[in-house]
């Protein structure tokens, strides 16, 4: 993987080069319609931040060719494209330099349409490198702005890690809850087979007056969750969102992982609302954390729910049980953390 932060190439001779990094998250505690500052109504959503995959991507200017004149690679990246024309005119504007053509190489290793946020991984980081190429450090707004323009909704992952309820079709935050979550241990896995999917056939539901009172109720309760610490209310708000977003996805083992994590002893569920990923969340403070976390794992692996990885959010040293598919435990991370390889399962 490559490093988070590198100069450009500056000597002689050399094309400019530079590089940027993304993480991925681990889908959402709550996603919804809620309002903003003025009363007006947009969707949001909190997502549930996972160290460990993420994307990379090296952007290698080259001065003199015409803008258009633009390579990524893997070449199905369709979005990241978009992403470095975006931020090669931002970057031009905002250095007063002509631009250019170039090249962006991206590695990621986020597998795609689980709801890890993949698509928002590569802009991201495709963004980052572009301007780190032109000697500039961009904004988060503004590489959510960028993010936005190039995929149509994304994900908060340029910003520094904070809980926000973000606005994911606009780029812009609606509330910062507070500096940090509260401490989870989580227990990922995948429903429906860890098979893709497609959110652009997803049935959309628009939201009534009784919808975006309850999510603000969710809402209410989740700031104060944050602002306590208060790991089991948090759980309940990730299982109510996740309980809600069923109506959409309508995963047939939900129920199987609702009952798994209550004869756990977990404090609740959460799902990626337009993916496969999900997890049972624990209280790391709880008595018996790791007969919990392997009775856990016993549970999915007896009703045919594939576990991915068990990770928490805050640091620590401490190993947990691991599956076949586990490697411990990670901690959080800000956007420029360097990150471990991904053992998410082969899907």
């Amino acid at each position: 993987m490559i490093p988070a932060a590198l100069p450009a190439t500056s000597r002689a001779g050399e094309l400019p080069t530079g590089t940027g990094y993304a993480p991925c998250h681990h889908g959402e505690l709550l996603q919804g319609v809620f309002l903003d500052d003025d009363g007006h109504r947009c969707a949001g959503l909190v997502t549930l931040p996972m160290a460990g995959p993420g994307c990379a991507a090296v952007f290698t200017r080259r001065p003199g060719t015409a803008p258009e004149a633009l390579t990524v690679l893997p070449a199905d990246r369709t979005k990241a494209a978009r992403a470095a024309a975006l931020a090669v005119a931002e970057c031009a504007r905002r250095t007063g330099e002509p631009p250019c053509g170039g090249d962006v190489l991206l590695t990621c290793d986020v597998p795609v349409g689980l709801g890890l946020g993949s698509s928002t991984s590569d802009v991201i980081a495709t963004v980052r490198a572009v301007a780190d190429a032109y000697g500039l450090r961009l904004p988060g707004d503004t590489i959510a702005r960028l993010a936005v323009r190039a995929e149509l909704a994304c994900d908060p992952l340029m910003l520094d890690g904070r809980p926000v309820l973000f606005a994911q079709r606009e780029g812009r935050v609606l509330e910062v809850l507070g500096p940090a979550l509260p401490p989870l241990v989580v227990v990922g896995c995948t429903l429906g087979g860890g098979a893709p999917v497609d959110t652009l056939s997803l049935p959309v539901r628009e939201a009534g007056d009784g919808d975006v009172r309850a999510f603000e109720r969710l809402r209410a309760l989740l700031r104060r969750a944050v602002a306590t610490g208060d790991v089991q209310q948090l759980g309940e708000v990730a299982t109510a969102s996740a309980t809600r977003g069923q109506q959409v996805l309508g995963h047939p083992e939900f129920d199987a992982l609702t009952g798994i994590a209550r004869q756990a002893g977990a404090v609740g569920v959460q799902i990626a609302h337009s993916g496969a990923v999900a997890g049972v969340l624990f209280d790391p403070a709880a008595p018996g954390l790791r007969h919990r976390v392997r009775g856990c794992l016993g549970a999915l692996d007896a009703h045919g729910i594939p576990a991915t990885r068990t990770f928490t959010t805050f640091t620590t040293t401490k190993e947990l049980p691991n599956g076949p598919a586990h490697r411990g435990v990670d901690r959080q991370a800000g956007p420029d953390t360097p990150r471990r390889p991904a053992r998410l399962p082969a899907l």
